[in-house]
């Protein structure tokens, strides 16, 4: 696993802003017998996919996510259902819906993000840049807060 000391850490956090994060339109490839979507490693996301995990049942009026990382980006799809996913970067803050199983949000480091408003049967699908590391991700949104207020490291 690539290491990244933390200083680099923090400046990388610092740095995101709202409009760093977008919806990408995936290739929808129609056929009369079913659609197709794929992805490919730093082709369709602007990285190499090194996790790939799902959300479902989710209960209503629970919420996923709350957490911002260092390092990691997230490509998040609605591959079933809808949900909105709330973007942060420690001043502005903005919803998407995500409903179409072509379109994902690109997160980006120091975002924070909360998924929330999950329609019943809802599937989330995340595609992560990198693997399960508990020291990339920041749960504390007051600690976020302060890490954003940083002037320069």
């Amino acid at each position: 696993m690539e290491t990244i000391d933390a200083n680099e850490k923090i400046r990388m956090h610092l740095k995101s802003r709202l409009n760093d994060c977008r919806i990408l339109t995936l290739n929808r490839h129609h056929h009369a017998n079913g659609n197709l979507t794929s992805v490919s490693n730093s082709e369709e996301v602007p990285f190499d996919v090194k996790r790939t995990f799902y959300i479902y049942d989710v209960p209503g009026g629970a919420e996923r996510g709350g957490h911002s990382h260092y390092t990691s980006q997230q490509f998040i799809i609605a591959i079933s259902g809808s949900f909105d996913v709330t973007i942060d970067d420690g001043t502005d803050q903005f919803t998407y819906t995500l409903n179409r199983p072509y379109q994902g949000l690109l997160v980006v480091p120091g975002i924070w993000n909360r998924l929330h408003n999950f329609s019943s049967g809802s599937v989330c699908l995340v595609l992560n840049s990198h693997h399960f590391d508990e020291g990339d991700y920041v749960r504390d949104y007051e600690e976020f807060c302060r890490l954003k207020s940083l002037k320069q490291v």
